[in-house]
């Protein structure tokens, strides 16, 4: 029998090229709105966002500075819940039940109120204890502490922001432990570590590879999340800019 060349055609998809070339135009015209478009002010035409403004102002100190501020508070915060993280995630998975109790009302309450709710709790701390201090339980105190002098805006910032974080990073870490086969802590526990060197030496560091990642986008997540302490007059980059605006308009 005969064979026939088979000629493929290729199919055409117009909807493609429709939907690509109202992308570009709907692109091309918020971009033109954004850099070119004007507004008349005064006796002169200027860009509606003020670029010379924001190119005067782009590396000032003001900007400069909020943007340490803006690190500093991101690392101190991620330091806070990460370490917090570990410690309630290993409370969650402790065969003492008061202790499980305690932190899971720890997580439920830290992650089912608003951050920004906290902050102003530990901004506005001064009003509800304007002394701070070291006692024995229900006895006589030690050291007492301003309160106002104490929590200035910047450790209102990083301790809500931190405390926050460990909730969050508790879940975290504690996927990351389950996520280890039971058999490796029955082992440890077998050549004679009790359960916290089997947790510390065996089942953690096996877990980093569960925990490492979504931590990095813990990371970026506070990092933006730093703008809420502008609330609370944090020179971070959001109130620095602020500033900047309420003198500028």
């Amino acid at each position: 029998a005969g064979s026939t060349e088979i000629r493929a055609v290729p199919v055409r998809h117009p909807g493609r090229w429709v939907a690509a070339a109202v992308l570009l135009v709907l692109a091309a015209m918020a971009v033109h709105a954004v850099v070119f478009a004007r507004i008349k002010r005064g006796n002169s035409m200027q860009t509606r966002f003020g670029w010379h403004v924001i190119g005067d102002y782009f590396l000032s100190d003001q900007v400069l500075h909020g943007l340490v501020v803006t690190i500093e508070l991101t690392a101190i915060a991620m330091a806070i819940g990460i370490a917090g993280g570990v410690l309630l995630a290993v409370m969650r998975l402790s065969a003492n039940p008061i202790v499980r109790w305690v932190a899971w009302a720890y997580i439920w309450f830290f992650r089912g109120t608003p951050v920004l709710v906290q902050l102003l709790f530990w901004f506005n701390l001064s009003y509800v204890f304007p002394k701070l201090g070291l006692c024995i339980p229900f006895g006589p105190e030690w050291v007492h502490l301003d309160a106002n002098k104490l929590i200035t805006p910047f450790i209102a910032a990083f301790v809500g922001l931190g405390l926050n974080e460990a909730a969050y990073m508790s879940e975290i870490v504690r996927a990351g432990i389950l996520s280890v086969d039971e058999g490796q802590a029955e082992a440890a526990q077998s050549l004679g570590m009790n359960r916290m060197q089997a947790m510390r030496r065996i089942v953690l560091p096996q877990a980093m590879r569960v925990i490492i990642p979504p931590t990095g986008n813990e990371t970026i997540s506070m990092l933006k999340t730093t703008s809420l302490a502008s609330v609370i007059t944090v020179t971070e980059v959001l109130y620095s800019v602020q500033l900047i605006y309420a003198a500028t308009y």
